[in-house]
């Protein structure tokens, strides 16, 4: 009896022992070596965006990433914040809606007035089209926008702390764009999520 439990300890230990992965040359393999490429997934292309891709495509895509990444990281922000009960003060519109008035989540699109939503269209377009991009051409890797006026200490950053810095950010924003996801989904769905509230 205690050789078949001590077999069978040993047999489910080993479950959890790490296995070589087979390396397979292909041409994703020119990716593997790109920033945002760690364990424990790696290279992690699993609709197969980047077969056949060149570094132009590749340059493409992670600016995209980046850029919902950011996104997410302050639509995250934003649910958090607002339904905590912290609103801007003040009124958003002539009429006497308040800030504090409008719902939070996928209702305040419903709640706020016509022209409100036109104009956040329009500021938002106008941030696309004019600000969020590289105007000047100084950019250092994609995703930069400082068009040389912003800085906030980066050019006294050592290559390492740049890129740990720009993983963070990589990685934050992949968590951001899962995070936000599943607040939707749950307010969708209804009920209660811890630290956030009431959906």
């Amino acid at each position: 009896m205690k050789l078949a439990t001590l077999a069978l300890l040993a047999g489910s230990a080993a479950a959890f022992a790490p296995s070589k992965v087979a390396q397979t040359s292909s041409a994703l393999n020119a990716f593997e070596s790109e920033l945002g490429v760690q364990p424990p997934l790696g290279f992690f292309d699993p609709l197969g965006l980047l077969d056949d891709a060149d570094q132009e495509r590749f340059d493409r895509l992670r600016y995209v990433e980046i850029k919902h990444g950011r996104i997410a990281q302050l639509a995250f922000l934003g649910q958090i914040v607002t339904r905590y009960g912290i609103h801007l003060p003040g009124d958003i519109d002539y009429s006497g809606t308040a800030f504090d008035s409008i719902p939070n989540g996928w209702a305040a699109i419903s709640a706020i007035p016509s022209a409100g939503l036109a104009q956040l269209v329009l500021f938002v377009g106008f941030l696309e089209l004019g600000v969020m991009k590289d105007v000047t051409g100084e950019a250092e890797f994609v995703g930069d926008f400082r068009n040389g006026a912003l800085d906030f200490g980066w050019d006294t950053f050592d290559e390492e702390t740049k890129l740990s810095k720009r993983g963070i950010e990589l990685n934050n924003g992949r968590a951001a764009m899962m995070g936000i996801l599943g607040l939707m989904v749950h307010e969708q769905l209804g009920g209660s999520v811890p630290i956030v509230g009431e959906l």
